[in-house]
């Protein structure tokens, strides 16, 4: 079988999560990369035996015959190469959220429809195994339709302050919360309609970083139900926790409680006390193992299968017009309406 020749956009962490996660997939090659960051491009490519190397993602794209790429680049910048990777007929998997505006989702659902083109967005808690287990209870009944959701996502200060250098382009619901309404949208079902929101400005702010500390917000959905979706990435770093994660769904005739803080391990040493996380994404001898290499590698199989991924631009879209609408109320104090979403 000739192998599937795919191409990396944005090689930080999650970029280069990408190309571990494909390095044991026989149906793939990696044929290139872009970053604009030349000393990022020319380490991460050595390291990863990646041969055709672009500062520019365009002229990747214009000079190799890919069939597919990776998008892993920071939070506002997908939409351009997500565009352009459509526009020459490639498949694109990009990072959540897909964008961070909601003008730019539209125009990427249309996009993918008009050409027919596969899209998955990293929304890979869909693969974790007791988020995908409430998804089947839900949809089997066991707890009756879902009526209300409450999920938070705190992390420590060290991820605005040290791990991302472009938290003050983001903030915690777009970096965090994204992927819990992706999943509470999974679960129940249902098109987001309204939201309301509140933010804090103040811990970030004193360090030169211009975001939001913590956000929260509730969502009603048409079905009737509704969310609250909190996030912070303001917790002292002594916290155990990354993220501190929790998930609920009530039913009319149950209810589900995911509790993500601890993963199993507990660890003590001389420095710190942690809670060492390995569902997400783990190296097991050879291969890497957990949710993020098998969303990666399932969209390979969506292309080969030419079935539909299990997380589509319509998807992508929803969780974009909640965080757009959430930070408008934030900044206007109001109720914000979502509009009505793009034809699938």
């Amino acid at each position: 079988m000739e192998q599937m020749r795919v191409g990396i956009i944005g090689l930080g962490i999650m970029g280069k999560n990408v190309a571990r996660a494909l390095t044991r997939n026989e149906a793939v090659r990696i044929a290139a990369a872009a970053d604009v960051n030349a000393s990022t491009l020319s380490e991460a490519c050595g390291q990863m035996g990646i041969a055709a190397r672009y500062e520019q993602y365009e002229e990747m794209l214009e000079k190799e015959a890919l069939d597919a790429v990776f998008i892993a680049t920071p939070d506002w910048a997908h939409h351009g190469p997500v565009m352009a990777a459509l526009g020459r007929g490639v498949h694109v998997h990009v990072e959540k959220p897909m964008t961070t505006a909601l003008d730019e989702a539209t125009e990427i659902v249309n996009k993918v429809r008009e050409t027919g083109l596969k899209l998955q967005v990293s929304y890979n808690h869909r693969w974790l195994s007791p988020y995908n287990a409430t998804w089947k209870m839900i949809c089997e009944g066991k707890i009756g339709q879902p009526l209300m959701g409450y999920a938070r996502k705190n992390n420590p200060i060290y991820v605005p302050t040290e791990m991302i250098p472009w938290a003050g382009s983001s903030s915690p619901a777009w970096f965090l919360s994204s992927h819990d309404i992706d999943l509470m949208c999974w679960w129940f079902d249902a098109d987001p309609v309204e939201v309301h929101g509140y933010g804090m400005k103040r811990v970030l702010v004193q360090r030169g970083i211009d975001t939001y500390d913590m956000i929260q917000g509730q969502v009603r959905f048409s079905s009737g139900a509704f969310a609250v979706f909190e996030s912070s990435w303001v917790y002292p770093n002594t916290h155990a926790a990354m993220p501190d994660s929790f998930m609920e769904v009530v039913g009319e005739r149950g209810h589900v409680h995911l509790d993500r803080k601890a993963e199993a391990i507990e660890m003590s040493t001389e420095e710190k006390f942690s809670w060492p996380r390995t569902f997400l994404n783990y190296q097991v001898f050879d291969r890497w193992v957990g949710a993020f290499p098998s969303c990666i590698n399932s969209f390979i199989d969506a292309i080969m299968q030419d079935r539909q991924p299990y997380v589509t631009a319509y998807d992508g879209w929803r969780a974009t017009a909640v965080l757009e609408a959430l930070h408008r109320s934030v900044e206007s104090g109001a109720i914000e309406k979502v509009p009505a979403p793009p034809e699938r």
